[in-house]
């Protein structure tokens, strides 16, 4: 008998477990996901947009608009940020960040600090924003590589 074929690529794979993680983001604007993979292909740690732990996502505001203290921006973590500090097990120098959207320039700082070495995005809906543009410079200057996920039109159905 031979191996079965039609099997999920590692990029399929570590994407859609960032697709998954975004389904945990109870933002009604933008759901996020991030998964951190080793260089051998093992997951070291995920994370999605929401607040930090402990905080209600009752009693903070998920608004976009308004005066700042009412939005939700200066409340959310963002899912690269959680995953980072997600991962208890020491270094994660060298390894592959997959995420479903393209880092702000706030993500893109803490990625470079945390040794990440290449960031795998599904989508850049942000492109050309002063926020976005800086996060590109910051990872070309760090020696950061990024690509954009190619998606195959695969469907993977779960029953949950």
């Amino acid at each position: 008998m031979e191996k079965r074929m039609g099997y999920i690529s590692w990029d399929e794979y570590f994407m859609g477990v960032a697709r998954l993680s975004s389904e945990r983001s109870k933002d009604p604007n933008t759901q996020v996901g991030a998964c951190i993979v080793s260089e051998n292909n093992k997951i070291l740690s995920m994370g999605y947009n929401g607040f930090p732990c402990g905080v209600s996502d009752d009693e903070f505001p998920w608004a976009r608009e308004g005066d700042e203290l009412e939005t939700k921006y200066p409340y959310v973590t963002h899912s690269e940020l959680n995953a980072i500090l997600n991962y208890r097990g020491g270094s994660l120098e060298g390894t592959k960040l997959y995420v479903t959207l393209f880092p702000c320039n706030e993500c893109a700082k803490a990625i470079i600090q945390a040794g990440i070495k290449t960031v795998v995005y599904a989508d850049d809906k942000y492109d050309g924003t002063p926020s976005n543009t800086a996060a590109k410079k910051l990872f070309n200057a760090a020696g950061v590589r990024y690509y954009r996920y190619q998606p195959t039109g695969r469907t993977v159905e779960l029953k949950l």
